[in-house]
């Protein structure tokens, strides 16, 4: 939709819940922010159709500049895990939030664009939101970008904790090569939903699905101390290893197949992201970069929901 050669992405309801959430403060000193809703549907546009910034339409979003400068910044200060934060705040104190949470990844591939860049030969630097406070931290551009080789070649991964309902509570980017389960400990931790009122963030689902790459000895013990029931099937080569030890193997572990069921939320939300062609293929150098636009993505649909 256009009005007057500008391109709405954003309905006007969505943008009474969004604009409230925005840095309020100047850019430069006695320069006020430029239009925040014409910056912020000029990024939108960027990573759904997947164009180089250059070839955004000045005469809708204004100088492609500005929309990258502000882009970048929010990028580096955390400010969209903010606005994710308050979302996710604001659906968690009406009872919003299904807290059968699902995990699991998605492979991109890294346009050439994207590697131009050195890179060390083992990468396993995540980009991840939070430290342990309540402010998000400013995120540090990992050493290799956050890209890795992998069967298809240079790629990043996207990890998303989904609630019920196939809306992120947590995204983390890591190269393409590293295992689910070893990012596992940084997906969890990067679930943090803030109390409107007094009281501590909620960190802890009620129960947490994942396929068997999640199927470690590790992770199920982790979840058990935090009280959060594991619903996640047995790999063959445990089971073989388990009956081959008889009785000292223990028992089998139970899944809850109904709530298994549940799990294919958080496929569906990522074919729900890779509906935006700038992060379906990756464009950007900046590891921290493509990751703001995914918590934007997660943004876009906590707006629509």
């Amino acid at each position: 939709m256009t009005t007057c050669g500008r391109i709405r992405l954003l309905t006007d309801e969505h943008w009474a819940r969004l604009s409230p959430c925005l840095p309020r403060n100047a850019g430069k000193a006695g320069r006020p922010f430029a239009d925040h809703r014409r910056i912020i549907e000029g990024i939108i546009y960027r990573y759904r159709t997947g164009i180089p910034w250059r070839d955004l339409p000045r005469e809708a979003f204004g100088p492609w500049q500005t929309v990258w400068k502000r882009h970048r910044r929010w990028a580096a200060d955390g400010t969209w895990d903010t606005v994710l934060a308050q979302l996710t705040a604001q659906a968690d104190s009406i009872g919003g939030i299904d807290w059968t949470v699902s995990v699991d990844s998605t492979i991109n591939r890294a346009h050439q664009h994207a590697t131009n860049t050195a890179r060390p030969e083992k990468d396993t630097g995540a980009v991840t939101r939070r430290s342990k406070s309540e402010a998000p931290a400013t995120l540090c551009e990992p050493e290799g970008h956050a890209i890795g080789r992998s069967r298809g070649g240079l790629t990043t991964k996207i990890h998303h904790a989904v609630d019920g309902h196939g809306r992120p509570l947590a995204v983390v980017v890591t190269p393409g090569q590293v295992h689910d389960a070893q990012v596992f400990p940084l997906v969890l931790g990067d679930i943090r939903v803030p109390r409107l009122g007094r009281g501590r963030p909620r960190t802890t689902p009620d129960a947490l699905l994942a396929d068997k790459a999640y199927a470690s000895q590790q992770i199920r013990a982790d979840l058990a101390s935090r009280g959060i029931r594991a619903v996640i099937p047995e790999r063959a080569d445990q089971q073989a290893n388990r009956k081959r030890k008889g009785r000292s193997g223990g028992r089998p572990r139970t899944l809850d197949a109904e709530t298994y069921k549940r799990r294919n939320v958080v496929e569906r939300s990522f074919s729900l992201l890779k509906q935006w062609r700038g992060l379906a293929t990756r464009y950007d150098k900046l590891a921290i970069v493509y990751r703001s636009a995914a918590v934007l993505a997660a943004v876009i649909t906590w707006l629509r929901s």
